[in-house]
């Protein structure tokens, strides 16, 4: 009877003990980033073709410059986006850029230089992380965190929503989400991760762009229609001829 006792404790303990491990959604999100490579990212220049323009990022512990490069008839034209700002050349030569199409352009270079090296980024002071739950999809464990912004700092698309899927064993993001502002309403994506490579010990993928056919799905129930093949493919987003120095 003793004996029985004592082992029914010991299991108590032990499944006390267990839930006192849950993971938290900033050490999930620390992982992800250690294994795509985030302390090679923060000093590292990285370039690549993207939709027939030239990307390259230079970062240096906070300091970073980001550019987008591509041939407009007779025009090269670079725009730069750093901790200056933004600012657009034209054969070399600085052009002047209306107000009305800075945000534009500069959203457009960011968004990109953003998602090449996701998860890397979760980590900035504006960003708020938030753990959903331990889910199952296309037969893997994935721990799915929510991602929003903070208005100050989070900047001009601090309203968007992103929900990322972790791989449970190996801390991989493969899975992303996210909702943005559209002039009719909220648009909603999904993105799934595949043709996996590291270059220099920084890991790069490439994302199959999917939107729900249902307007009334949830962000956060993205994972159950793409389980059940209910989202409709719109693209193939590739990144090419890549190098990090």
């Amino acid at each position: 009877m003793k004996k029985s006792f004592l082992i029914l404790v010991i299991a108590m303990l032990f499944n006390s003990c267990e839930k006192q491990k849950v993971i938290s959604a900033q050490e999930i999100v620390d992982k992800s980033i250690e294994v795509a490579g985030g302390n090679k990212i923060k000093n590292a220049a990285i370039a690549f073709n993207f939709r027939d323009k030239h990307y390259k990022a230079t970062r240096n512990n906070g300091v970073f410059q980001f550019e987008r490069i591509f041939k407009d008839s007779t025009i090269v034209i670079r725009d730069v986006l750093s901790n200056d700002g933004f600012k657009r050349y034209n054969n070399n030569l600085e052009v002047k850029v209306a107000d009305s199409m800075i945000l534009k352009y500069l959203s457009s270079v960011n968004s990109v230089h953003y998602f090449s090296i996701l998860p890397f980024g979760l980590n900035d002071a504006a960003v708020n992380k938030e753990y959903i739950d331990k889910v199952t999809l296309k037969g893997k464990d994935y721990h799915k965190i929510k991602v929003t912004f903070n208005q100050d700092g989070g900047g001009e698309d601090f309203e968007d929503v992103f929900v990322y899927w972790i791989n449970a064993k190996s801390y991989k993001t493969e899975y992303i989400a996210y909702s943005y502002e559209e002039t009719d309403g909220v648009g909603i994506r999904f993105r799934a991760a595949f043709n996996e490579r590291y270059v220099n010990g920084i890991r790069f993928v490439d994302y199959v762009n999917y939107k729900p056919n249902n307007s009334s799905t949830s962000l956060q129930d993205l994972d159950e229609s793409f389980e059940k093949n209910q989202l409709k493919l719109l693209s193939k987003i590739e990144l090419t001829d890549m190098t990090v120095n």
